[in-house]
């Protein structure tokens, strides 16, 4: 029986081309570390240390990953670095909001599924703050809705591709894969937790460009994906809630 639906953020509940995004948030973020590097010093700092998230094995949580790379030779500082990201979300990020585009129907959709009894998660992959879940999660209209819960860097231990993620995000909520239904656009980071049994929703209405980012997260697919147990347009996600409820 199904008792969950996760949902992918990024191109799934709210469309970001994310080379355009990216041209102009990593000069913008880098500003904030001016007076302590260079710009291109901050960029590969950020990719390097992202990368070690998304190889991060659970020991620790990702943002004391992502902060003891990038941190590496300034540890003195590693508190206000730490508060210089946020203070830029908090002040900054929202400057970015012309870039995102939100999927007809989406705040329906949402608020339908919120008067089920079923569990809504934003399962986005975890490389960024809270904070800037949060901002997106507006931006899409969506920040008043609760959610039971929402995986950020400060509350998980793994990425995806790794199915460990997905285990993470369910020992959170208290249910099982199996009781669990995916929704997202990645027909990798999203659709590879179909390998531990969780059901899984492939969207397909939204712009292909807003992988090209997500897809240097892995180099190579995990083997044995299986093709998604429903597949079509954001809004038609509750055909398959009905179905998987048994409606």
């Amino acid at each position: 029986m199904l008792r969950a639906v996760l949902f992918d953020l990024d191109n799934t509940l709210i469309h970001i081309g994310e080379r355009q995004f990216f041209q102009v948030y990593i000069p913008a973020v880098a500003r904030a570390f001016a007076d302590v590097m260079p710009e291109h010093l901050f960029l590969e700092r950020l990719l390097s240390s992202t990368g070690m998230v998304l190889k991060n094995d659970g020991s620790m949580l990702n943002v004391d990953c992502f902060m003891n790379a990038f941190c590496k030779g300034y540890e003195a500082h590693r508190q206000d670095f730490w508060q210089r990201f946020v203070t830029f979300y908090e002040t900054e990020y929202d400057r970015f909001r012309s870039l995102a585009s939100v999927p007809p129907g989406v705040r329906d959709l949402l608020l339908e599924l919120r008067e089920t009894s079923l569990k809504v998660v934003i399962a986005s992959n975890p490389l960024w703050p809270s904070i800037a879940q949060k901002k997106r999660l507006a931006w899409a209209g969506l920040g008043d809705l609760e959610f039971d819960l929402i995986t950020h860097i400060e509350n998980m231990t793994y990425c995806k591709p790794r199915v460990e993620y997905y285990r993470e995000t369910c020992a959170k909520i208290g249910e099982s894969p199996e009781a669990c239904l995916m929704v997202g656009n990645d027909p990798v980071n999203d659709m590879v937790v179909g390998t531990i049994g969780m059901k899984t929703y492939l969207v397909t209405d939204s712009d292909p460009a807003g992988l090209e980012v997500s897809r240097t997260t892995y180099t190579t697919a995990p083997p044995g994906i299986p093709k998604p147990d429903f597949e079509g347009p954001l809004q038609d996600v509750p055909v398959a809630v009905r179905a998987l409820m048994g409606d």
